[in-house]
């Protein structure tokens, strides 16, 4: 309690330093107003006091760069002798615009504190975010809406006066009113709120009130259109109910199928192309994702561009014979680029093989009784007398292996990868179902005998689970590895570790850092039901905004009768998307899906702000 004590009498304080100067600052904006100009003010503090004072004078000096703090910061680097603005804070009445947030980084401050927000050019939060843009080589903290109302009624009442007096009206007024157009007249604020929302329509009708933000963060609808597209046309219906939104995009995956283009839209990186081994040992066109330089490179790979079951015709011999090869040909390529951990999304697959044909890519050692290698897929292992991992381990040269799965189900048994995920990849097809069951457990006693080959391989290998990792006896319980057919347990036999999909990606994305400030968060997938609440993205992105007391909608194409589960786990609303009946078909193409995304954001938003009124 005293740490938290002391905390709260720490913010205090720094509130009430930050209203003393942003007072100093508004002085300033009266000075500009005085002189006919658009009244900004700032003031440069240094060491607890202040160092340098300025006010916007475009109009009267004739220079596009006389903005009130872009001429502070100028003045406060003379008065320290040096370009270099360290330690220094930025107080202004109004958000920076690009210009003078471009300064603040080269002057490389410390913080920056405004008053009135910009929807139409703050480049501190608003529009853009060029305080925190890590392309960038300095970063500097923001405090924004400190006096917000004193430093917004300044400029609403300097632009009534213009208008009232018939005088000239700046192209400031244009630029900061909402939606850009000149109404004639600005509308009161109410200081209880951050917007004011008026009959005919829900919208934020003052320019300086604080956004309305929204931080976006869907699941790819599959079949229909990937996280990147659902966010943008859910974007455009936010905007149509609010025009001053200001809209975060998180593409998101929770370690299936989207998994690599979600990590390459907000991590960057570069996407390796190759051709590689398929299923069924036919060569074919697979991708993964390369991120990050020297000693901190990471690959990313979805099992299913190597693997996946859209190269099988899911019968019963295809099933048998296909193998997770060039998976581990992916693998021995990202490594060889300089990979030193490796993100296995393995949703999708083809593969009933345990990831034998991984291992054999990557030179381990999978032998008959003779001592000869057996064949690929399910159909090899059943002739697999003794595993040398050693080949493999030698290829890896210590890379850490990650498998992003919120699959618990084992190697073997009831729950275990062939009888769970077996015949949706064509194993037992049109099979009779006496035969087939016989056909299965023999199956399962050769998936057995592999995964006790594994133990001994890497008892022999002297592989030590690292600590802080449950321990096991056996790959073939270890919960998940039974995912992609098996795949699971191989890196588990090679060190590598099972990590929550939704979990390991909302971290890597950021998740939390772009959750900080939003008023709602949108989630959502193609189709919600129970299942959502157990591990799913949407339902791992909401647990952590609920944490924050941020509200959570989520859109989706279609969802079961009961989703009590899903509101237990953090989903205030569920919103289907479809605008009218329409079949199937039809809501999947790609027209009326963005049409029915756009409707539902424009709901969303509306739903959000009718609640705010």
């Amino acid at each position: 309690m005293g740490g938290e004590n002391a905390e709260e009498s720490m913010g205090a304080e720094l509130r009430e330093q930050d209203e003393r100067f942003m007072r100093d600052a508004l002085e300033e904006a009266q000075a500009a107003a005085a002189e006919g100009e658009v009244p900004i003010g700032a003031v440069v503090v240094h060491e607890g006091r202040v160092i340098a004072r300025a006010h916007n004078r475009r109009e009267l000096d004739e220079d596009p760069s006389a903005h009130a703090e872009f001429r502070a910061m100028v003045a406060a680097a003379r008065e320290l002798g040096r370009w270099r603005l360290t330690g220094c804070t930025v107080y202004v009445t109004l958000e920076p615009c690009l210009m003078c947030a471009g300064l603040m980084v080269n002057a490389r401050i410390d913080r920056c504190v405004f008053g009135a927000f910009d929807p139409k050019g703050g480049a501190v939060g608003s529009l853009f975010n060029v305080s925190d843009d890590r392309r960038l080589n300095h970063s500097f903290s923001v405090t924004s809406g400190v006096l917000e109302g004193p430093c917004a009624e300044q400029l609403r009442s300097f632009f009534a006066e213009r208008r009232a007096g018939g005088g000239i009206v700046h192209e400031d007024a244009v630029a900061l009113e909402p939606g850009g157009a000149v109404s004639g007249k600005l509308q009161d604020i109410d200081d209880n709120r951050p917007c004011d929302m008026r009959s005919g329509g829900i919208q934020a009708v003052d320019a300086f009130c604080r956004p309305f933000r929204v931080l976006l963060a869907i699941d790819s609808f599959k079949g229909s259109a990937s996280s990147f597209e659902v966010e943008s046309w859910v974007a455009e219906g936010i905007c149509h109910a609010s025009p001053n939104a200001q809209i975060t995009k998180l593409p998101l995956a929770d370690g299936g199928e989207g998994t690599v283009d979600a990590l390459h839209r907000v991590l960057g990186g570069k996407i390796v192309r190759r051709r590689v081994a398929g299923p069924l040992d036919d060569p074919v066109e697979a991708s993964y994702l390369l991120v990050g330089d020297d000693e901190d490179v990471f690959a990313a790979i979805e099992m299913a561009e190597a693997a996946g079951i859209t190269y099988s015709p899911c019968t019963h011999e295809a099933a048998l014979r296909a193998s997770t090869r060039g998976v581990g040909e992916l693998v021995l390529d990202a490594v060889a680029r300089g990979a030193r951990k490796v993100y296995f999304a393995i949703g999708g697959s083809a593969t009933n093989d345990g990831g034998a044909g991984l291992l054999q890519a990557l030179g381990a050692r999978l032998l008959d009784a003779a001592g000869n290698e057996i064949a690929l897929g399910l159909e090899g292992l059943r002739e697999l007398a003794h595993i040398d991992l050693s080949g493999a381990l030698s290829a890896l040269g210590g890379c850490e292996l990650t498998v992003l799965s919120d699959v618990d189900n084992p190697l073997v048994g009831k729950r275990g990868a062939l009888r769970t995920y077996g015949p949706q990849k064509g194993l037992l097809a049109d099979v009779e179902r006496d035969e087939a069951e016989m056909l299965v457990a023999e199956y399962d006693r050769w998936m057995v005998a592999y995964g006790r080959a594994l133990d001994a391989a890497r008892t022999r290998a002297g592989i030590v689970q690292a600590a802080g990792r449950p321990l096991f006896r056996s790959v073939l319980g270890v919960p998940g590895a039974g995912a992609a057919g098996g795949l699971g347990a191989a890196l588990i036999a090679l060190g590598g570790r099972m990590a929550s999909g939704t979990s390991t990606m909302l971290d890597i994305l950021n998740f939390d850092d772009a959750l900080q400030g939003a008023d709602l968060l949108i989630t959502g997938e193609g189709f919600m039901d129970e299942q959502t609440a157990y591990g799913k993205a949407p339902a791992g992105a909401a647990a952590r905004a609920k944490r924050r007391g941020v509200p959570v909608i989520a859109l989706v194409g279609g969802r079961t009768d009961n989703l009590d589960s899903v509101y237990a786990a953090g989903i205030d609303l569920v919103l289907p998307i479809c605008r009218r009946p329409m079949p199937l078909g039809q809501a999947l193409e790609q027209a009326d899906a963005r049409a029915n995304l756009i409707a539902a954001g424009e709901a969303a938003a509306r739903a959000y702000l009718l609640g705010a009124r």
